[in-house]
């Protein structure tokens, strides 16, 4: 037993090829959206929001995510005998959650601001979505046949093309496995949302611990799951760890005391109000229908404004 990987990495609609990389991407992106718009309308927040401010962030995250890759494996593209052309071409793989997440975080801000929407309890609604988002993105490295971990004889053993071991293809024995690291990861991300999701109604979270709670459930799980990957990272051995596993220690620890922090000073409750501008609230949209409606001039069944009998009483008078 053990899953097969595609043949090739790309998935044609007729004429039209799509990648499957970029397509796990668009679909995790697309999943996200839809839910964090359903949870925002639950936060009192106007459909509709959280679409215009994905126009903002998906576009930061995504340079936001190249950017961070192309930093920490720069030799890939300007190291010698790279094309630095390729930095360019997202569509290979290659995108740093970190990176992604920073920049994408500013995206939604300058949305946020342009609507009077308060970002920390947008950044409560959005942060577990995100989750769905990534686990899902997942997916493109078994399309790309990439990130999968050390061999394994498990009946979950992954196949993978002997032209892309990371050593070449008398790096491992023909039919060898590995750990479906992408796997795991898409099974960790879509439990630690419903996690989330559960603690945030039962605790009445706010104050950005939500975001704190997504935090250290990625960092958790991205850590264990980096120590089974063996493709090749410039930034392999930072005093014994990969880069990647130092950034979720560092991260999980500061979103630990963040939550810590608020939980103590009581800053870690739930807003009742999520827009900064009250006047940008769905409420006041009732009302000024309402008020709309009230100041129109009231109309005869021929569709014609009453006039109370005024016409009636001055032809009255000229008569």
């Amino acid at each position: 037993m053990s899953i097969p990987s595609p043949a090739e990495g790309v998935l044609w609609l007729g004429p039209v090829p799509l990648r499957g990389y970029a397509f796990a991407i668009i679909l995790g992106i697309i999943v996200a959206v839809w839910v964090s718009e359903r949870r925002w309308q639950a936060r009192g927040g106007r459909a509709g929001d959280i679409q215009d401010i994905a126009l903002w962030a998906v576009p930061f995250g995504l340079v936001g995510g190249r950017i961070y890759h192309v930093m920490t494996d720069w030799q890939l593209y300007f190291g010698d005998g790279a094309h630095p052309i390729e930095a360019l071409y997202i569509w290979r793989g290659g995108l740093g959650v970190w990176g992604a997440i920073a920049l994408g975080a500013v995206g939604a801000v300058i949305g946020a601001k342009q609507k009077g929407i308060k970002i920390v309890p947008l950044l409560d609604t959005i942060a577990p979505t995100c989750l769905l988002a990534m686990g899902i993105g997942r997916w493109g490295n078994w399309f790309n046949q990439e990130l999968f971990g050390r061999p394994t004889d498990l009946p979950w053993g992954l196949e993978i093309d002997p032209s892309f071991y990371p050593g070449g293809p008398s790096q491992f024995p023909v039919g060898t496995t590995f750990h479906p690291t992408f796997l795991y990861e898409f099974c960790w991300d879509i439990l630690a949302f419903f996690v989330i999701v559960y603690l945030q109604k039962k605790l009445r979270l706010g104050g950005g611990r939500v975001v704190a709670l997504y935090v250290m459930a990625y960092c958790l799980g991205r850590g264990m799951i980096e120590t089974l990957r063996i493709d090749n990272v410039q930034l392999v051995n930072v005093l014994g760890l990969r880069w990647s596993e130092w950034m979720s220690i560092i991260l999980f620890v500061l979103a630990a005391a963040w939550w810590t922090y608020a939980t103590v000073t009581g800053r870690g409750s739930l807003e009742e109000e999520v827009y900064s501008d009250p006047a940008k609230a769905p409420a006041n949209d009732i009302e000024n229908d309402t008020d709309d409606t009230e100041n129109e001039p009231a109309s005869d069944t021929d569709g014609n404004a009453a006039d109370n009998g005024t016409d009636d009483e001055e032809s009255s008078t000229k008569a």
